[in-house]
């Protein structure tokens, strides 16, 4: 796993004043640094009325400059000092607290104590008006920050959290209106048209049509028949549907998907770690330059006027303030996260987004990613054994696997072809087949490998042909063998090409033979294709690639080829509906299972990674340039906070609009 994928959360910042409820999607220390951290609230810290202080002190400041500047009048000392003192309390005191708060813990190189120090130095020089302005425009640019923060939030837990808060169980023969974590397994549950399912579970009713966008991103009907499991988050489309409760609220694939989600925001990508350990350093540099701009031109001028050096000093600690990084890049990327949320496809953290980018080979594997994963059987050819005990012994023991092409011969055989029949001592061999024993002789059933393993003849055309066959073998003698196809997805042509167009090279790996894998791979276009291949074996070619410099994606289910995944740069898993450990060991999951989304994927990590680094050019160069005329005596008080605040809101535009974005 690369270095990017180990990456952990970081310790959450356990000094701040708890303002409301704990966040969900973010924590602060992913909204600012570890040592720039501060409370981003709940929604209701956006509204005008949670800041009514900072809204009046906004008013005070108006009004006395409209004073000073309009009527030319400005009270005298000490009227003026109590009425600017009062705004700079109402608009900064939750700075100047924090402030207070990690300076007794020895913590001065921060944002807080920055601002503290700019805006206290501007009063203790009698520059009052400033003083306030600074601290009410730096205060303006933090709701705005905490807005768009909340918003970004709710955006990623809105598209996701739609589990209902009540479910109609059946108990007792009558329907009963209930909390759905209240609900037991094997319950049965009633779901109106229109409703939304609330718990996964198998459709107990005959038939039923349910809306999957929740899940897939897809708003098209889904028809399922009895027996077939429906999840949590599917909307019932026509007739009323009962379920038969298999998993509980906290335990559906819903819940999990949500969790993941959630969890997403806490790794961190390469370049907010960046930031944060660049916020470390930095901040103490600024200091020290404040310090020196302030004192050191004692040794080379004269007169050397404090006053004027010191706020010069002033100006060069509010536009060093580094809030539009540390607030604007993790923004993008919950942005980004976000994004590629409403496009059925899930990110396991941000640092993901960042690993996409440099994506040069995506590895896929064929069934289930490429083609449709449903076989169908085509031919049976039998030696010396009826064709319905062949297929019944054939269902038998494939019915003890989960592979697509085993349930494509049991589908074929029926529901009732096997009973009757004992199955017992069934094995998988891995990338061979199955070796069992049904009502005492050893069966046998897999591909030619498995044929060759245990020595048995079979018929040397068996070999040339194209499609995937199940080789049936009774008692160390070939009975018989069974030709299944598959078909090949209706997108997986455009993925391959648009793949192409991002000059990103195509590989297949695939236990199929490899004449079927060069068909499909003739078929799609794929630049190297690689058949006959046991676990093993994938890790070797996809280590061979890891040994050029490669930076690797894998698609696949996630769970068989899991050696794979885990060498993998990205490990992307097809269809996050399907398997609980799918969603547990992927990087990435395509919830629709469509081929094309592995290029959205690349697509808005590369928007993300380009957004967030306009963000810091931008910042650096406008803090660069203003740091240098406030040294030099160009630039006020006025100039470096509209400038610091004006960048910090330009740089949250810029990461918001990441959640607009058509691709």
């Amino acid at each position: 796993m690369s270095d990017q994928k180990k990456e952990l959360p970081e310790e959450k910042a356990a000094d701040l004043p708890v303002k409301n409820e704990k966040l969900n999607a973010a924590s602060e220390e992913e909204i600012h640094s570890e040592n720039d951290s501060h409370d981003h609230g709940g929604e209701e810290e956006a509204g005008w009325k949670s800041h009514w202080q900072l809204l009046l002190a906004i008013a005070i400041l108006f009004s006395m400059l409209t004073l000073e500047f309009g009527f030319k009048y400005v009270p005298e000392f000490p009227v003026n000092l109590i009425i600017f003192g009062v705004a700079y309390l109402l608009a900064g005191y939750n700075v100047i607290y924090l402030a207070w708060r990690k300076a007794i813990r020895f913590d001065f190189f921060n944002e807080f104590f920055l601002m503290s120090v700019a805006t206290i130095g501007a009063f203790a020089i009698g520059s009052y008006s400033e003083g306030v302005a600074v601290m009410a425009f730096y205060s303006i640019g933090e709701w705005f920050q905490d807005a768009a923060v909340n918003r970004a939030k709710r955006s990623i837990k809105a598209l996701l959290d739609i589990r209902p808060d009540e479910v109609s169980v059946i108990r007792n023969g009558n329907p009963e209106v209930v909390n759905p974590k209240d609900v037991a397994l094997n319950e049965i549950i009633r779901v109106k048209p229109g409703e939304k399912v609330a718990l996964d579970g198998e459709l107990v009713s005959d038939k039923g049509s349910f809306n999957t966008a929740a899940l897939t991103g897809e708003s098209k009907p889904d028809s399922k028949a009895k027996g077939e499991m429906i999840y949590a988050g599917m909307i019932n489309l026509n007739t009323v549907a009962e379920i038969k409760v298999t998993s509980l609220f906290t335990d559906s694939k819903l819940s999990k998907i949500l969790e993941m989600v959630q969890d997403a925001t806490a790794r961190k990508s390469q370049t907010q770690l960046f930031i944060s350990r660049f916020a470390k350093v930095y901040t103490p540099i600024v200091f020290a330059l404040a310090l020196a701009v302030c004192f050191v031109p004692y040794f080379f001028t004269d007169p050397y006027i404090f006053n004027v050096w010191f706020y010069r000093a002033l100006v060069f600690l509010v536009i060093s303030c580094p809030c539009a990084l540390v607030v604007s890049i993790p923004l993008g990327y919950f942005g980004g996260i976000g994004l590629a949320s409403r496009k059925g496809i899930l990110f396991k953290g941000s640092n993901f987004l960042d690993v996409m980018t440099g994506i040069d080979v995506v590895v896929m594997d064929k069934t289930g990613t490429l083609t449709e994963g449903v076989f169908k059987v085509q031919e049976i050819v039998t030696k010396d054994i009826e064709e319905p005990y062949l297929i019944k012994l054939a269902a038998a023991i494939e019915s003890q696997s989960t592979h697509p092409i085993g349930l494509a011969v049991v589908e074929h055989a029926g529901k009732d072809a096997v009973k009757g029949l004992s199955v017992s001592e069934v094995e998988e061999i891995s990338g061979h087949g199955l070796k069992g024993t049904i009502d005492g002789k050893e069966v046998l059933a897999g591909n030619t490998k498995l044929m060759k393993k245990f020595n048995i003849e079979y018929p040397a055309e068996i070999d040339s042909i194209v499609y995937t066959i199940v080789v049936v073998a009774v008692d160390k003698k070939y009975k018989g063998h069974i030709t299944i196809a598959d078909k090949i997805k209706d997108d997986a042509v455009q993925a391959i090409k648009e793949l192409h167009a991002l000059n990103i090279k195509t590989v297949m790996l695939s236990g199929d033979k490899q004449s079927v894998v060069d068909e499909v791979a003739k078929k799609l276009g794929i630049d190297n294709a690689y058949g006959d291949l046991l676990p093993e074996g994938k890790v070797e070619k996809v280590q061979a690639l890891k040994n050029e410099g490669r930076h690797i994606a894998f698609v696949g289910d996630g769970v068989n080829d899991a050696p794979v995944v885990a060498l993998a740069d990205a490990g992307i898993a097809m269809g996050g509906l399907g398997s609980d450990a799918t969603i547990e060991t992927a990087d990435i999951v395509i919830q629709n299972d469509q081929p094309s989304k592995i290029v959205t994927a690349i697509k808005v990590g590369k928007l993300t990674k380009q957004i967030v680094w306009q963000n810091i050019i931008l910042a650096m160069a406008v803090k660069l340039i203003v740091l240098a005329l406030g040294a030099g005596g160009i630039a006020t008080l006025w100039e470096a906070v509209i400038a610091d605040v004006g960048v910090a809101l330009l740089a949250i535009l810029n990461a918001v609009r990441i959640q607009k974005i058509k691709l």
